[in-house]
């Protein structure tokens, strides 16, 4: 391409070709090849200069990424290991342990082994530390450790993990592994169904259409569907699922941008299973796009009544495009708008801060839209449910420890401490809670809230500047007061805390189901939807049916 653009009389016959194109185009095209041009010679004449050996594809695979993080988070570079991952996201099957698993450090720990797959068989638990998978020592790999989990189904790796400061090794056989969108269901009760959809992987609109199904044959005559968490997936599934509910012909997303081709309205397709079942749908604020589609769109068609805690605000549609050598760009195309005209995307990425972070959308700026039976909803920062329920909010000091471990190394611990519970639901209580809190001391927990970050890096500073010794005593006071502070907002969001710790530790002993099973009779959000639905008059009230 440098060579294409060096050629002075080739530029003559790009320009004709565009003589009769919008001038705003001409000038983006000719900036477009000036800078490539730049670019294409910077990076040749860095690799053939530099001083120490370079890796080519390292930089250039640093320096996409450097570009389009000044865009949005969602328009992204895909490597080769990289594609792979997003198929595999797409797709919902794979060859591999079934976990999941986080890199920290030199290690790899596991987060969750999912049931009866290849980790969980090898009797791998969360919390291990794998520290070497064959030959290699993670200490020493720096790339993707997750890609020495690949290989042919009945690969077998040897694996050496620590588990309590004892080093351990197992055999992993790998296997085919396919994540379920629809991981559980099942009856709250003789007449209420429940569905949890936690991924809009390809088969997403199939297993919840099974589900329904199922449980409809089993006696149901109402259903909660369970979005928490759901961080989205394939639009064309968000639709086919709001298809299970409402008529064939209706419009439930539009997406609209600056190339025509993107410009698309999504209407349903099939034969419906029941418009007519009364339906709740659950959000939280970790429920995002397509689970917005699906929240949105029913609500805007008062078709459900949404419970919960505002959602996420990603109103942002991304279409893969396949580059050379095995390589994807994931870009951002257009915006989605539901049936009454919302846009829900909370952040503006055109618009940043000094610090370069985009701003979020301000409630008096949300605009106003009906309903088709004239109620009331707002764009602007997620789906804003019909009853909001304070408690499934999440506070700063909860995100704090849940995003540095906090609740889940503690429960590590008391898994051990506590090997035979099995199926028992256990109580943890007010003494528990204050073992929680004696653990997160002697560990010398870091929260890293924006307040302790700040504080931190201004003694880093000082220090660098040679006068830390003078505000020391100063800084110790005010680390003092913040983890005084620390101290009282745990007290204060105890019973949120409470909650997610048993959560984590019912899925150590009983897994994924084990938790859902429990959700049935003792979550607050079920129990809230449960009511409204047993409610015919509320329910109706809220959707002026």
């Amino acid at each position: 391409m440098t060579c294409l653009f060096k050629k002075k009389y080739i530029l003559p016959v790009i320009a004709s070709a565009f003589l009769f194109i919008g001038v705003s185009f001409r000038e983006d095209f000719f900036e477009v090849a000036k800078q490539i041009e730049i670019f294409t010679t910077l990076f040749k004449e860095l690799n053939k200069n530099y001083v120490d050996e370079t890796n080519p594809g390292d930089l250039m695979d640093k320096s996409i990424k450097g570009m389009l993080a000044s865009l949005d988070p969602y328009t992204v570079y895909f490597n080769e290991q990289d594609v792979v991952k997003f198929k595999i996201n797409n797709t919902g099957e794979y060859t591999g342990i079934g976990a999941m698993i986080t890199r920290k450090n030199d290690k790899l720990i596991i987060k969750e082994p999912y049931k009866n797959f290849p980790a969980d068989k090898a009797g791998l638990k969360a919390g291990d530390e794998i520290i070497q998978i064959g030959d290699i020592l993670l200490s020493e790999f720096k790339d993707d450790a997750a890609q020495l989990f690949r290989g042919a189904k009945n690969t077998k790796i040897e694996v050496k993990y620590i588990r309590q400061g004892k080093t351990n090794t197992t055999q992993i056989v790998l296997d085919e592994v396919a994540i379920k969108s629809v991981p559980f269901f099942g009856k709250i009760d003789d007449k209420t169904g429940y569905i949890v959809l936690a991924h809009f992987n390809q088969k997403a609109s199939l297993e919840t259409k099974e589900a329904l199904e199922q449980l409809k044959k089993e006696g149901a005559v109402r259903i909660i569907l369970d979005l928490r968490g759901n961080p989205g997936g394939l639009l064309n599934e968000a639709v086919n699922i709001c298809n299970l509910f409402v008529p064939k012909n209706e419009i439930i997303v539009t997406t609209k941008s600056k190339i025509e081709k993107h410009n698309n309205t999504y209407k349903t397709s099939k034969e419906p299973v029941d418009t007519e079942i009364p339906l709740v749908i659950l959000v939280n604020g970790k429920s995002a796009s397509a689970s917005e589609i699906v929240s949105g769109a029913l609500q805007d068609l008062d078709r459900a009544v949404i419970i919960g805690s505002r959602s996420f605000g990603k109103g942002l549609v991304q279409r893969p495009v396949d580059l050379t050598y095995g390589t994807q760009l994931k870009v951002t195309i257009s915006r989605y708008y539901t049936p009454s005209g919302r846009c829900i995307q909370a952040l503006d990425y055109a618009r940043k801060d000094k610090n370069g972070i985009a701003t979020k959308t301000e409630a008096k700026n949300y605009n106003a839209f009906k309903t088709q039976k004239g109620r009331t909803v707002y764009d602007g920062g997620g789906i804003q449910p019909d009853i909001e329920l304070e408690e499934t909010k999440t506070s700063p000091i909860t995100e704090a420890l849940q995003k540095n471990d906090g609740i889940f190394n503690y429960v590590t611990n008391y898994y051990y401490k506590n090997p035979n519970l099995g199926s028992q639901i256990p109580i943890f209580s007010d003494a528990d809670f204050q073992d929680f809190k004696q653990f997160l001391k002697t560990e010398k927990y870091s929260f890293d809230t924006e307040t302790e970050l700040a504080l931190k890096n201004t003694l880093a500073v000082a220090k660098k500047e040679k006068i830390d010794e003078s505000i020391i005593s100063e800084y110790q006071q005010l680390l003092t007061a913040l983890q005084k502070s620390e101290n009282n907002l745990l007290d204060k969001n105890q019973k949120e805390i409470k909650n997610l710790i048993l959560d984590e530790i019912i899925t150590r002993y009983q897994y994924q189901e084990g938790l859902y099973q429990y959700y049935l009779k003792n979550n607050s959000e079920i129990k809230k939807a449960v009511s409204v639905l047993n409610s015919s008059s509320e329910y109706k009230t809220i959707l002026k049916m």
